[in-house]
């Protein structure tokens, strides 16, 4: 090889082994001092502010309005082809409640007024306001939990079975809630039975409990074992319990994989090393640089979150592939395969020699790859998303410890394990991978003949089949469903895995599915708003508000009431439910309601005034008022908590554009969902941008490094292609998978992205060498010689990473298996376009080439 900064190098590292391994190994207990300096816990994804006109109605409302900000377990009691609205069900129910309230850790957690509801104390209620007025002259005041219970404790079951029939009757004014809100809306009106009920659990702000959110989610967890005790089928949904499936997934997905992941790395391992030694300086390297990651996300208090989990897969991928190419390019120098401008260019060496000419042989592949690779993280920085910032400020980190690991203290250690052994009498001289005549050797060297004969055919095969890729992805999925995040209840083989691997039971996906397919829900993701401004007096616009409420259309995400009436309250829907139980009002109404609907058809400010005169908190909730002056009206919009964040926008806008065709008024969708919806399309955005800035960087550096090094900034062309139709063939099977283009699979094709230009690099810097170096090699003896030697590194690398990311594919939390799904395919895809297209283009590019030359001398 040429002199230079390379050799210089090689001869330093070598020649200052022990120095070296002391640094590095003082370095790294520097590094890893960093958690115990600071504290990473505590992160999680968070909001980002994106300026949208949704993010500025839902700080308007906070400021007007006020947030709800308690959060809501709901309890559903169900009785498939029965009926839970019998005496003893019902009673059931408010024993649960009276059970719910005598536990003081969760009884801490609930709301002042109001904290539990549900049909069941509606029609306890409505029996004690019934005996009351048979006992004497009727009570003020809601009665008290153990009333509800003793008044419906006296009745028999035809008793409850005629209240039930007054009680569920619209045209029966009686006290309380509308007993069906909490009946699906498969309900019949009318009808005295149901097969399932809901009732709500409303726990006070996080600020307000002691022990905060945690608090609040152990009661819920509290709340969901006294709903398993008292009911044969029931459950109890909330953020806490999804929260503790979603941990405890994770564990127990870890739990499963990582003994059979270990096994399999280490196989691989053993089957591409096929030595103990060499195996142990890998784990050893692979060691220290998790010791670096940590150590980096604590001094820069990065603070841990699901996003995160990526880094450390990155970065063990990435060490297994660097200690691959120091250890096989040793055994091809020691073995004398690697060509050097000496005279003893081809024959054996010993450890030193061997060391020095592998090291200079891929160090530079090694830290051209980690620049690309870590720029293509590192570009994520651009997001405004402090998560996506802190994943890409780590993985460049990550990375770049890889890098001075393996391409310093790894190759120091293992050429003083090499000295020590030779002293001992132990002469090591084994093949690298894919040299020889074994079948991996066969299986590379059919490649090098299949592109040397069809290279044509072989390329018009890849693009045909990225073409299809390219289409397949114009129809991915983009959107975010936060119900694609919960855990699914594993399958049958799994549950029988014996002893303390066995995973729990998890069945709240299918219980946030049943929520969301027959119940308006409560709670966080299953309500979204619309803030009304402008002339919100005006009768036209009070109707367009009221028209709000017809029924949804078929696969719309808004849900509908029991009378098939979309389950939206507004101005106009507080209107009719506050005038059925108070005169004044319902006179103001008459007085001004020309069509007979139940609205005003004028002087509307005047019915608004008289509204917050009897109601003043209903009205606050649907209408704001500064002084005189109505400025703005609120709609709430329940919709099925597991439907995606876009489905959900696009619906809630669609009502909203319908109020604001009155042009009076300018109507804003908003909420939850709306904003998870706007923040996860313009996150996407970002990533897709920074995805175009790292190829634009990639591409210029690798022309840069190629004019300098051979005087062809072309082969920058020739690298990078492989790697994108490897991601046309990534996105192409997501979408045929059906695995959706959103913010978490983005980051993990930029994984795929960074892994492939890895490959890319390692086999181009070596074919080119070969060419340069090889002192008059052709381009077929240049293929031969790098497709066996760093195509079998690259080969033993893949099937290692693949193997590791793939078996995740078998766990129990949906992001860790997408996460294994998607990068397992990525690595075989980057493995595949590397060492087959690769060559392919190398081989066009010289007959182009040679087709110029001949153009040229012929002229």
């Amino acid at each position: 090889m040429s002199g230079g900064i390379i050799d210089r190098y090689a001869d330093t590292l070598v020649e200052n082994s022990k120095l070296v391994i002391l640094l590095l190994l003082a370095a790294t207990a520097l590094v890893a001092a960093g958690p115990v300096l600071d504290d990473t816990e505590g992160g999680d994804i968070g909001q980002f502010a994106t300026g949208s006109a949704e993010e500025a109605a839902q700080e308007e409302i906070g400021a007007t309005y006020g947030e709800d900000e308690g959060a809501v377990t709901q309890i559903v009691v169900r009785d498939e082809g029965g009926d839970v609205l019998t005496r003893e069900s019902l009673l059931d129910g408010l024993y649960l409640q009276q059970e719910i309230r005598e536990e003081d850790a969760t009884d801490a957690t609930l709301q002042e007024d109001n904290a539990i509801g549900g049909v069941e104390n509606v029609v306890a209620t409505a029996a004690y306001f019934q005996q009351q007025a048979q006992s004497g002259p009727p009570v003020e005041g809601e009665p008290t939990l153990a009333e509800q219970i003793h008044a419906l404790e006296a009745l028999d079951e035809e008793d409850v079975d005629a209240l039930l029939g007054d009680v569920l009757d619209p045209a029966t004014e009686t006290p309380g809630p509308d007993a069906t809100a909490f009946l699906p809306s498969s309900y019949e009106p009318g009808t005295t039975t149901a097969d399932a009920r809901l009732t709500f659990v409303f726990h006070a702000s996080a600020d307000s409990v002691e022990g905060g959110e945690d608090a609040i989610g152990d009661a819920q967890l509290a709340i969901d074992g006294l709903v398993d005790e008292r009911f044969d089928d029931a459950f109890a949904f909330g953020g806490g319990i999804t929260d503790d499936a979603s941990t405890r997934a994770v564990g127990d997905s870890f739990a499963i994989i990582t003994p059979v992941a270990l096994v399999l790395v280490l196989a691989v391992l053993g089957v591409a090393y096929r030595d103990l030694v060499d195996v142990l300086v890998g784990v050893f390297g692979i060691a220290v640089v998790m010791a670096w990651l940590a150590g980096i996300q604590g001094w820069l208090s990065i603070p841990s979150s699901q996003l995160l989990i990526a880094v450390p897969f990155l970065v063990i991928g990435l060490s297994i592939d660097y200690s691959l190419h120091v250890v096989m390019r040793y055994r091809e120098a020691r073995e004398g395969r690697l060509r050097d401008d000496g005279p003893d260019a081809t024959v054996p060496r010993e450890p030193t020699a061997a060391m020095r000419l592998g090291v200079a042989s891929v160090v530079l592949a090694l830290a051209a790859a980690t620049f690309s690779t870590g720029i293509g993280f590192l570009s994520n920085y651009v997001s405004p998303l402090a998560a996506i910032q802190d994943f890409a400020l780590l993985s460049a980190g990550g990375i770049l410890a890889t890098l001075i690991v393996f391409g310093t203290l790894v190759p120091a250690v293992k050429l003083e394990l090499e000295q020590l052994l030779a002293r001992f009498g132990r002469e090591r001289r084994n093949a690298a991978v894919g040299v020889g005549t074994g079948p991996i050797n066969r299986t590379l060297t059919g490649i090098v003949s299949l592109v040397q004969r069809r290279p044509v055919a072989v390329l018009v095969l890849a693009l045909l089949l990225a073409s299809a890729g390219a289409y397949g992805a114009t129809g991915i999925d983009t959107e975010f469903n936060q119900a694609d995040f919960l855990p699914e209840d594993p399958p049958d083989w799994v549950k029988s895995i014996p002893g303390p691997l066995s995973p729990g039971d998890y069945d709240v996906r299918a219980n946030a599915a049943y929520l969301g397919d027959n119940f308006r829900q409560q709670g966080a993701g299953t309500e979204t708003q619309i803030l009304v401004r402008g002339e919100v007096t005006d009768p036209d616009v009070l109707a367009a508000m009221d028209e709000a409420t017809a029924p949804p259309e078929s696969g719309s995400t808004v849900v509908a009431r029991p009378d098939g009436n979309a389950a939206v309250d507004s101005p106009a829907s507080v209107l009719r439910d506050v005038a059925a139980e108070n005169d004044q009002l319902a006179d103001a109404i008459d007085a001004r309601d020309e069509t007979g609907n139940g609205l005003p058809d004028e002087d509307v400010a005047a019915v608004y005034d008289t509204l917050y005169d009897v109601a003043p908190e209903r009205a606050g909730e649907v209408l704001y008022r500064s002084g005189d002056e109505y400025e703005s009206a609120r709609l709430f919009v329940g919709v099925q908590g597991d439907a995606s964040a876009q489905s959900v926008a696009d619906d809630t806008r669609m009502i909203a554009d319908g109020i604001a065709a009155t042009d009076a008024v300018s109507a804003t969708a908003t909420g939850g969902p709306v904003l998870t919806a706007v923040q996860q399309d313009a996150l996407l955005e970002t990533l897709v941008q920074a995805f175009a800035v790292t190829l634009v960087v990639i591409m210029a550096f690798l022309s840069l490094l190629y004019f300098i090094r051979h005087g062809a900034p072309d082969l920058a062309i020739v690298t990078i292609t492989p790697v994108l139709i490897a991601l046309a063939w990534l996105l192409g099977t997501m979408s045929a998978l059906g695995i959706p283009f959103n913010s978490e699979t983005a980051v993990i094709t930029s994984l795929a992205i960074g892994l492939g230009v890895d490959y890319s690099i390692h086999l181009s810097e070596r074919i080119q060498d070969e060419l340069v170096e090889g002192n008059g090699a052709s381009l077929d003896e240049a293929l031969s010689t790098a497709i066996a030697g760093t195509g079998g590194a690259l080969l033993g690398s893949a099937a290692t990473t693949a193997a590791g990311f793939g078996v995740l594919a078998l766990a129990l939390a949906p992001p860790l298996r997408r996460f294994g799904l998607v990068t397992g395919l990525s690595i075989v895809y980057a493995f595949m376009a590397c060492v087959i297209l690769l060559p392919v283009l190398f081989v066009l590019r010289e007959r182009v080439r040679e087709w110029r030359a001949g153009r040229t001398a012929g002229e």
